[in-house]
């Protein structure tokens, strides 16, 4: 059976009125996707390696031509990211910003040292929470 399945699932979120979508990308790569203040809110747990980059590069790819374009990552519960991981999150920034829009991750301690290891902190706008990268997004 091939494990690189995508599933969807719609989840309320009561407490902001925002709808969910569950994206089960890989068996080690899980997430969930929200739109909201011309944003797209990915939540992400999991590994993101070179299993599990291919499908996280496409669906994500294809959720940025969807719209809309400003994209935020929230990898704060990711527990490895890998050369190819890296290479996906610089894709998909580039992939924002020629669609007109921007893109952030929200980082965790391993997240942020692995992206530091390679100096694109800068370039990949990590951020401390949701609501720093949301305000950014807001004032940009």
């Amino acid at each position: 059976m091939n494990q690189n399945h995508l599933y969807w699932s719609v989840h309320l979120n009561h407490e902001e009125g925002i709808i969910a979508e569950t994206l089960n990308l890989t068996v080690s790569l899980r997430g969930t996707r929200e739109v909201r203040d011309n944003c797209q809110l990915f939540r992400l747990t999991g590994l993101l390696d070179a299993f599990s980059e291919p499908t996280f590069r496409k669906v994500m790819g294809n959720k940025i031509d969807e719209g809309p374009k400003n994209i935020i990552l929230d990898l704060s519960k990711i527990d490895f990211v890998d050369s190819s991981g890296l290479g996906a999150l610089v894709q998909l920034a580039k992939q924002a910003q020629t669609a007109g829009g921007t893109s952030q991750i929200v980082s965790n301690a391993r997240v942020t040292q692995t992206v530091k290891l390679v100096r694109l902190e800068k370039f990949l706008a990590l951020q401390t929470s949701v609501d720093v990268a949301l305000e950014n997004i807001k004032s940009s």
